[in-house]
């Protein structure tokens, strides 16, 4: 890989100097910039939201995964510009919450849009974080089969599990506030379901 990059890095004929990294495909700088850019939008509407948000524990979630996604930006950024091992390598997002689902539907008050700032709420504000992270789990996910340069896609694709943890946080934060309720299908029903498929048995494989 380092000749790779070394070789990468070689000024061609009629090139101009200082010619950054060259084994990057056009395709797949696009969908770095698209990476890149989404992920400073994550950062910049986190900024705005914990101006409005009102409980601690989800000011302290949006603060520990602002605090991670800046460094997972750093060191995108770094690999994308060197082709490279990045300085800080990709880290491993820890959620705080335990994994208590609560399970079944309360009802409540329908639902509508803000008719001003002062509506907004920690449900909201919980639910366009979810948004955020859950978009830039796909995107991660997507780009990441596409990418020619090895170390950018191994990169991309060990940041995936990161936003996915993340977006788990907040949607067990949301569930056990009532925000992100769950249901549940008729037992007999479920039961169905789960028996629908069987195990194959290898030993039967064709060879």
């Amino acid at each position: 890989m380092h000749n790779m990059n070394q070789q990468g890095n070689q000024q061609q004929p009629g090139s101009m100097p200082n010619q950054q990294n060259t084994n990057h495909g056009g395709h797949e700088l696009f969908d770095a910039h698209e990476i890149i850019a989404g992920i400073i939008s994550m950062l910049d509407q986190y900024q705005m939201y914990d101006q409005h948000i009102q409980d601690p524990e989800l000011k302290d979630i949006l603060q520990r995964q602002t605090t991670f996604v800046t460094q997972a930006y750093n060191t995108i950024v770094q690999t994308f510009q060197t082709g490279q091992d990045p300085a800080v390598p990709t880290q491993q997002y820890e959620m705080q919450q335990d994994n208590n689902v609560v399970y079944g539907i309360t009802p409540g008050q329908p639902k509508k849009p803000n008719a001003s700032i002062n509506d907004l709420s920690d449900q909201g504000l919980s639910a366009y974080m979810l948004g955020n992270t859950k978009s830039l789990s796909s995107l991660l996910a997507m780009t990441a089969t596409e990418m020619t340069n090895p170390v950018l896609r191994r990169v991309i694709a060990d940041t995936v599990p990161n936003f996915i943890e993340m977006s788990y946080e907040i949607f067990l934060y949301q569930n056990k506030h009532g925000y992100y309720q769950v249901p549940q299908l008729a037992p007999q029903d479920m039961q169905h379901m789960l028996n629908s498929y069987t195990i194959v048995q290898q030993g039967n494989q064709l060879h």
